[in-house]
């Protein structure tokens, strides 16, 4: 049965935290070079995924923001100078 600490994000973090650690130090045994990598980047930034796990905001609708521009970016290369480019970026907003 549950309790009351797993219940809350921060109590099911925790509990994953401690079982990524466990499964972690498996992998890091293992032979396999990239999977071993995987799970020493991961535990040199511990404190930051549990952090962009834990926080309510998110960097996705400024990534969205990049990628629409890139992509009018390429769409427009070599087709004419930064006037129609800068007037297609404002016109699609």
């Amino acid at each position: 049965m549950p309790t009351a600490v797993s219940s809350t994000p921060c109590g099911r973090l925790r509990q994953t935290s401690v079982r990524w650690r466990t499964s972690s130090t498996t992998s890091e045994n293992s032979s396999a070079t990239a999977l071993r990598s995987f799970a020493q980047g991961l535990a040199a930034d511990l404190d930051a995924l549990q952090a962009a796990l834990q926080e309510p905001w998110s960097n996705g609708p400024v990534e969205g923001q990049i990628n629409r521009l890139k992509l009018i970016k390429r769409q427009m290369f070599g087709r004419a100078k930064f006037d129609l480019l800068r007037q297609r970026v404002l016109c699609t907003a």
